[in-house]
């Protein structure tokens, strides 16, 4: 695959030098010549100097031919503008934008990027995963149908414990795929599947509805 990487610091850097070891085609496109010069002189002339929020700079750079897109510069503006010319001037299929203020995910997505990358979010994501009260783990996104899977996880006192799945007052278009029970093998639920205290719900939804969904898995 070739993949076009704008921004050339430490995450374009060690990101670039993983999709090389796994046989992909990557160029970077930094403005810092520096940082060009130290990049090309590490692994080889896969650096070019440029502005990535330029549309001259992605034709050169053959951005037409590119699989994938991904912008990690410092500024989210610039991974924004960058992802949005590569996916509607050069219609680049998956573009991938990293995100420093969590809050601008929304409008990302809005405007089209396919994937945002937040680092405070996936840190925030690890440490909630190792609290034992956490009320809601994001696993993975499902852009073009607007969905994502989450783990819900059950609380001792939730009013949900003893219900039955059918009476759950569960979202519109939320599902529950998979439940994890400590010391038991995992239960695809059914309409008749009781929920326990402790219970790991695997569900999918859509962003809108997850408050929704977690209110009427952990109840009050």
């Amino acid at each position: 695959m070739y993949i076009l990487i704008v921004g050339g610091g430490r995450v374009g850097y060690y990101l670039t030098k993983a999709l090389l070891a796994e046989g992909h085609e990557v160029l970077i496109i930094e403005q810092n010549p520096a940082v060009c010069k130290t990049i090309n002189d590490e692994l080889g002339g896969i650096c070019a100097r440029g502005d990535g929020c330029e549309v001259t700079t992605l034709l050169d750079a053959g951005t037409s031919r590119a699989d994938m897109f991904v912008a990690v510069t410092g500024e989210d503006q610039h991974n924004l503008v960058a992802c949005q010319i590569a996916k509607h001037k050069f219609k680049v299929p998956k573009t991938f934008a990293r995100l420093k203020n969590p809050k601008n995910e929304t409008l990302f997505k809005k405007l089209g990027i396919d994937v945002t990358i937040s680092s405070t979010n996936v840190i925030m994501e690890h440490i909630t995963e190792s609290l034992p009260t956490h009320p809601l783990t994001h696993l993975m996104d499902i852009p073009e149908r607007n969905l994502e899977v989450v783990e819900v996880r059950i609380p001792v006192g939730s009013s949900s414990i003893g219900k039955a799945v059918k009476d759950l007052s569960l979202p519109a278009g939320s599902m529950l795929s998979l439940i994890i029970r400590k010391d038991q093998k995992p239960i695809i639920p059914l309409p008749t599947t009781i929920l326990a205290a402790g219970d790991q719900v695997i569900a999918v939804t859509s962003a809108e509805s997850e408050e929704a969904l977690r209110s009427a898995l952990r109840g009050k």
